[in-house]
């Protein structure tokens, strides 16, 4: 029987790793700025790579997908069930979105989740993930993209985990977190002054 104290370890360790801010670390280094204070505002990778260009955006996408998938892998390598490999995922989640780094404010939590979501139920994270590049490549919205990736995780649970009542309860809290964290978001694009992202075969739009 597993001992009390790896289970608490574990979740701690989880929010931990979550809570990290990259992103404002990131934009610290490569620009000397408080990326809180830049563009949107968000501490995540679509804020860092506007602001602070492609690469600094994408070390950021990095490194918070890896603060998602470590600690289901570390469940794993516990030999832990597969409900706390998804409390491993789920507390690394809120750990981004609810940083007690930043006074329990954090990003929205797309590539955490992202990553919790390969941690946990990898043909679930890998379809929302496809499901997220078509639509960032068809509408140049990330905000679109995340939504409905977000979205879709109950269902594709649902659909690729019948029964996993633990999956589908995962894939509800990250959609419901996930939606409520672009609620700005979503009324810029209703009110239309969401900005779009630049791809690199598109022309630069001031406008955007």
């Amino acid at each position: 029987m597993t001992h009390p104290a790896v289970f608490a370890s574990l979740l701690l360790g989880s929010y931990l790793l979550g809570s990290l801010p990259f992103g404002l670390w990131v934009a610290k280094k490569v620009k000397g700025i408080d990326i809180r204070e830049a563009g949107s505002g968000n501490i995540g990778a679509t804020n860092v790579g506007r602001v602070c260009g492609p690469v600094a955006g994408s070390v950021v996408f990095v490194l918070d997908v890896l603060k998602g998938l470590l600690p289901p892998l570390a469940a794993v390598g516990l030999h832990l069930p597969s409900q706390w490999q998804i409390l491993a995922g789920l507390f690394a989640l809120l750990g981004h979105t609810y940083s007690f780094l930043l006074k329990f404010k954090g990003g929205k939590g797309v590539a955490t989740g992202l990553g919790a979501f390969l941690g946990t139920s990898p043909i679930v994270g890998g379809l929302a993930f496809a499901l997220w590049i078509l639509l960032v490549l068809t509408t140049r919205f990330v905000s679109v993209a995340s939504v409905i990736a977000a979205t879709s995780l109950p269902i594709l649970s649902y659909l690729y985990y019948p029964g996993d009542n633990y999956r589908l309860g995962f894939g509800l809290v990250a959609c419901l977190l996930t939606n409520y964290k672009h609620r700005s978001n979503i009324k810029r694009l209703l009110s239309k002054t969401e900005p779009k992202v630049n791809l690199p075969w598109t022309k630069p739009n001031t406008h955007e």
